[in-house]
């Protein structure tokens, strides 16, 4: 039997053994990233921690970038934080099928299941660096509004969002394995090109161009909710939302389309 024939194989195993396997792969993930270190989680609080200084001297200090009357630190960690569990996510995930091939072309499941547990494992790294973020408003005196309760919209689409370039970016690299450097330049470039350092009003006649990166309605509006303490702008979260989907199903069509072939390339 080939690996073609063994990756077609039907679905013989329960939705419990799936998500038993999916919370295997993500434990897994999360132990092997900190099992051996010496600050733990804490890792996932100083890589946006360190950004949010040197953004706020060279930014803020030096350039005197514009926060919309909001503590720098504050303004540029809520952004941080969301930014940087999706880069981190898409790196290790577009990577993924690869690192697991052993799985991948000896058991039959959902193939998608990998990439998932990268996102997932990074959910751990997402929670902890948000309580920094608490001891933020606290010590700035921001107190949170019934906005607020918009945050867990804003991160669904941001899981959406991760998930989506995910699932793409990994199925490319089993094909063409210099997607992940390509990958990793791109997201350098992101970053710039996302109002993390900046809010969305410092680009306004760059509008049009800013609300084709889904992450801009994210971004902005956590900030309007965490920040400011006010309504999101609508109409830039209304076209990221749309654009988010359009990605994700195009990119889960894309990896159903492709996991068949997985076995054999890898």
């Amino acid at each position: 039997m080939t690996k073609r024939q063994l990756s077609d194989k039907p679905d013989r195993m329960s939705v419990s053994a799936y998500l038993e396997l999916l919370m295997n792969l993500t434990r897994r993930e999360v132990m092997g990233r900190y099992s051996q270190s010496l600050f733990g989680a804490g890792w996932a609080i100083a890589q946006p921690l360190a950004t949010m200084a040197v953004f706020t001297l060279v930014f803020a200090r030096l350039g005197q970038m514009p926060s919309d009357g909001a503590p720098y630190p504050m303004f540029a960690y809520a952004a941080l934080v969301p930014w940087f569990f999706f880069s981190n996510s898409v790196t290790s995930g577009t990577l993924s099928l690869v690192t697991y091939r052993n799985i991948v072309t000896k058991t039959y499941f959902p193939r998608e299941i990998v990439p998932l547990a990268q996102v997932g494992s990074r959910l751990v790294d997402l929670g902890a660096a948000s309580s920094l973020y608490v001891l933020l408003m606290v010590y700035y005196g921001v107190a949170p509004t019934v906005w607020t309760a918009l945050v867990p919209v804003f991160l669904a689409l941001l899981l959406l969002f991760t998930l989506g370039v995910t699932l793409a970016t990994s199925a490319l690299n089993v094909f063409y394995r210099d997607v992940s450097p390509v990958v990793q330049i791109g997201l350098q470039l992101w970053l710039y090109l996302t109002p993390v350092a900046y809010p969305l009003s410092a680009v306004e006649g760059y509008r049009p161009f800013f609300l084709l990166n889904p992450l801009t309605g994210v971004v902005e509006g956590l900030r309007a909710v965490l920040v400011f303490g006010r309504e999101p702008e609508w109409p830039v979260v209304g076209v990221s939302a749309a654009l988010i989907a359009v990605i994700f199903v195009a990119a889960l069509t894309l990896f159903k389309k492709t996991e068949k072939y997985f076995a054999d390339v890898i």
